[in-house]
């Protein structure tokens, strides 16, 4: 392992930088400054320098349909306040893109990739431009007549970024455990798997909470208002459109994945007992039950006191512990 630390380092150094882009993607959402940028560079651009450059991108602000119909009444100062959560979000972006490509290009000169890495290198460096045209694809959306982003867009733009982290991730975990682990009870391995695949739907569903703002929706627990299943789902027609388009349906279906991966994840962990499993899945499996509840309780927390930006940001990062979990738990139980 000891010949590939340097890539090892790459990789994992790049898992981070994804995760701070879904980190500050999601303060860039929840203080609405997603659409204060309104042209996209692929190379990029400095910042406003001074005052005169200021007022030229207000100027150009003040085009969108965001500030005629919500923002009107914004000075440069409030401009100011959105603007640099976004430019922030797209330079990380950048940095992103600079620091996978030239350590491939060292590597690939070098010839220091394992054998039949170069492809997967080649995939992750695909994924990643995808993402930043996902990335503009989404806030373009939010520039035409109606200023809300898509949240179609949004959940794609967030899964497009999970889908980079877990290629790099999963990659990485192949240099540092090259060999695979024995498993006494393959129910463990289905039940990962599944909890998986539910992790990510419930990373959609948090997605199209956002996107469709959701989460402000009957703020009560357990019930919705005085309900277990509220009035308002069967509006629309056809009838999946209630369940992916409306706030009521979404914020349903987020609460009732919820309960799904708590039961999964009680059954896994209740199912290893009765296996015997080397020391890192016997602890990759209690961190994984320890962290699906508490992103339970903080989901619970987020509805209760309206959504604050703190809370629903540690909930987010809650979802990416859960999701880089979970793939490290199907890592080490193959």
């Amino acid at each position: 392992m000891k010949k590939n630390n340097a890539i090892i380092i790459w990789l994992l150094a790049g898992c981070f930088l994804v995760y701070m882009m879904v980190i500050i993607g999601g303060l860039t959402r929840l203080t609405h400054s997603g659409l204060s940028m309104v042209e996209w560079k692929p190379t990029g651009s400095l910042p406003p320098m001074n005052t005169e450059e200021w007022n030229i991108q207000f100027d150009k602000y003040k085009q969108s349909p965001e500030f005629k119909l919500i923002n009107y009444d914004f000075t440069l100062s409030d401009f100011k306040s959105i603007f640099w959560w976004e430019y922030i979000h797209r330079f990380l972006g950048r940095i992103i893109g600079v620091v996978f490509i030239l350590p491939f290009f060292y590597f690939l000169i070098r010839k220091q990739f394992p054998v039949g890495f170069i492809r997967k290198m080649l995939l992750l460096l695909f994924i990643g431009a995808l993402q930043g045209f996902v990335g503009w694809f989404m806030v373009s959306s939010g520039l035409q007549q109606n200023p809300n982003v898509s949240h179609y867009r949004l959940a794609t733009h967030l899964i497009t970024a999970l889908t980079a982290f877990a290629f790099t991730f999963w990659f990485a975990l192949d240099l540092l455990y090259p060999n695979r682990e024995s498993v006494s009870n393959p129910k463990l391995k289905k039940y990962a798997t599944v909890i998986f695949v539910l992790v990510v739907f419930q990373i959609i569903y948090g997605a199209f909470v956002a996107g469709l703002k959701a989460g402000y929706v009957y703020p009560t627990f357990p019930k919705m208002g005085s309900q277990w299943v509220p009035d308002g789902l069967l509006e629309l027609q056809p009838w999946w459109r209630n369940y992916t388009e409306t706030q009521v349906g979404v914020q349903f279906v987020h609460r009732c994945l919820a309960y799904l991966v708590v039961t999964f994840i009680g059954l896994l962990w209740w199912n290893s007992k009765k296996s015997k499993l080397s020391p890192i899945q016997v602890t990759l499996l209690n961190w994984f039950a320890i962290i699906v509840l508490m992103q339970f309780m903080l989901g619970v927390i987020t509805i209760l006191f309206g959504v604050p930006v703190i809370i629903a940001i540690i909930h987010q990062t809650g979802a990416f512990f859960i999701f880089s979990t979970a793939l490290f738990l199907i890592h080490r139980l193959r």
